[in-house]
Order: structure tokens, then C-alpha cells, then sequence
């Protein structure tokens, strides 16, 4: 018998117990449903109905067997490793790669990748995403940690829920910023015309609270350096999207995939969303030592910025 068990984080309630372990576990709601149908699946030791709502520090245990037979899929993928040690690994995830398998990205994945390069993973997080404490979206680059062992993950876990995990991302956003810094504070939650997508006009969602400053002023484009407060789903480009200044490039949220630059009138795209985690930092989970993490800028958004350089001065 294989078992999983998985703590609620305070931003996980409030969701639908088959939604919050569909989530965790990487199997879907109406597998979840028919575990708990069988019994398979006890909250704080006892059984629950499917629209159980979950509430923070909630336990689950979920018998995982005739669910993992096909396990993760070791793959020899290159990765950038920026540390490493018994109990966590930290990566520079480059754009475009899934963290990991879910409905049409069964490989290729991070955890593939890290299935194939670590000895072993934590057995805690689900049996495609062992480990797994926090993501960063497909078209998102940049610093992202995994726990190797289950006192890492709980302890990192703990860390994401208590918010006190230093995270910074940059972003180039559509319009020129009228403050030289912010907050955005607003609550997200799921869309009630596209349930795939976040939204901040919901009216029951969770707290969200995002830091901003500019760094530089790029024409039309704003760059920005951005702080989370929270970690919700989506949070930089729903809030970003939610006062007009979309992430540039993201194809959900704005859709500005394509501007005229204000003083030379030339078009630039943008082929993915030019969001990049720079900065993580957190404390180890056994030495108790604080470690800070960061990523370069990858080339096609550093390339992006130059471009917006050059056409944005008017002495260029």
C-alpha cells in the first residue's frame, strides 16, 4: 500500500476537497471522487464527503497504490542546477517546460528531468509532482525549489505558507507605469465565464497582495521588479492584467502579444510571457541556514529589453 499524505496550507482553504487533492496529487477530481467512494482517501482521520470544504492544517491520507503504477518517467533532460544537496535541489527553469506531468504534458517535464538526475525525491507532494512545493508556469522562467526529502518538503511548506519565502520576479509590462511603486492588493479567485482562468472580480476569492517598482522606463513598456506578498495562482499576471498593464506576451491575461513602440512606430512581439522568477530565498530545511538563489535574465527577454532600448531613445 502506498500512501500520501498532504497538509492544507492557508491558501488552500475554502477549496473543494476533490479540487484541493486533484491539485496535490496531479490525478484528477473524478479519480479523487471515486477513491473516496472507496474509502481511500480520510481527512483528519475520518471520511468526507467530495464537497467537503478544506480548512488550513487539514491532514489528508490518500492510499496512492492503483494510481502510481505508472509512476514518474525518469528523462535524460539537461537541467541548470544552481544548488544541491541530500535535501533540496534548485533549478533554473527555462520557459516553455511544464514543472510537472499533468493532462497533455505526460514528459518532458521538470520532474522527469529531476526523476532521472536525483538519486531520489520526496515521497510526499503526489506521485507525479514528489516534492513539489511551489511552481512556476510553463511560459515562466527562472529559480524554483524542490524538496529531495519529506522533512524538506513539510518544512518548506510550512515556510511558502507562513510567507516567509523571499521571492522576486521581473516583468516587462504593457504601458508606462504612472507610480514609481506599488502595491496591488485584490483578491483572486477562479473566473466564473472561464473556469481556467483567475480573475479578481470574483466575489468570493482569496487575498492577494503583490509589491512592484519600477526599474526602468522603456517607452510604452514599463520593467518592473516585483515582490509577492501571497502566492496565488496567476497572481503577477491577473493582478498585473487587473489595472491595465498586462505582463507582455501573455497570451491569457491582456493578450499583448504584439505592441507599436511611441517614437520609432515599430512592431515588436513578444512569443511568450516576459515574466522571470530572479530571486528565491528560504531557509534550509535541516541546517537552518537562510540560502538566496537567483537566475539570470534569460536571452529572449534580455534580448526584448535591449530591442526596447534602443527604439524607446530618442537619440538612437
Amino acid at each position: 500500500m502506498t500512501i500520501r499524505t498532504i497538509v492544507a496550507r492557508a491558501e488552500d482553504a475554502g477549496e473543494r476537497i476533490d479540487t484541493f487533492l486533484a491539485g496535490k496529487t496531479g490525478i484528477t477530481r473524478s479519480q479523487i471522487q471515486k477513491l473516496m467512494e472507496k474509502g481511500d482517501i480520510i481527512v483528519n482521520e475520518k471520511v468526507v464527503s467530495q464537497n467537503y470544504r478544506v480548512k488550513i492544517n487539514d491532514i489528508a491520507v490518500v492510499d496512492m497504490a492503483e494510481k502510481e503504477e505508472g509512476g514518474l518517467l525518469p528523462e535524460p533532460i539537461p537541467l541548470d542546477i544552481l544548488y544541491e544537496d541530500e535535501d533540496v535541489v534548485v533549478v533554473n527553469k527555462p520557459a516553455g517546460m511544464v514543472v510537472y506531468p499533468a493532462a497533455g504534458h505526460y514528459g518532458g517535464t521538470l520532474m522527469n528531468a529531476l526523476a532521472h538526475h536525483c538519486k531520489r525525491l520526496a515521497a510526499t507532494g503526489g506521485p507525479l509532482r514528489p516534492g513539489v512545493v511551489h511552481r512556476l508556469d510553463k511560459d515562466t522562467s527562472g529559480t524554483l525549489v524542490v524538496a529531495l526529502t519529506d522533512k524538506a518538503y513539510y518544512d518548506l511548506a510550512g515556510q511558502f505558507s507562513r510567507r516567509t519565502i523571499n521571492r522576486r520576479y521581473v516583468a516587462l509590462v504593457y504601458g508606462n507605469m504612472k507610480e514609481d511603486e506599488g502595491e496591488i492588493s485584490s483578491k483572486i479567485g477562479r473566473s466564473v465565464s472561464d473556469r481556467k482562468k483567475m480573475s479578481t472580480r470574483v466575489k468570493t476569492g482569496k487575498e492577494a497582495h503583490t509589491r512592484w517598482k519600477v526599474l526602468r522606463r522603456l517607452g510604452g513598456v514599463t520593467l518592473v521588479g516585483v515582490k509577492l506578498g501571497t502566492g496565488r495562482t496567476h497572481q503577477i499576471r491577473v493582478h498585473f492584467a487587473s489595472i491595465g498593464h498586462p505582463v507582455l506576451g501573455d497570451r491569457t491575461y491582456g493578450k499583448k502579444i504584439e505592441i507599436e513602440t511611441e517614437k520609432k512606430k515599430k512592431r515588436i512581439s513578444f512569443p511568450r510571457q516576459m515574466l522571470h522568477a530572479e530571486l528565491l530565498g528560504f531557509t534550509h530545511p535541516v541546517t537552518g541556514v537562510y540560502l538566496e538563489f537567483s537566475s539570470p535574465l534569460p536571452g529572449d527577454m534580455s534580448g526584448k529589453i535591449e530591442e526596447l532600448q534602443t527604439v524607446s531613445n530618442p537619440h538612437s
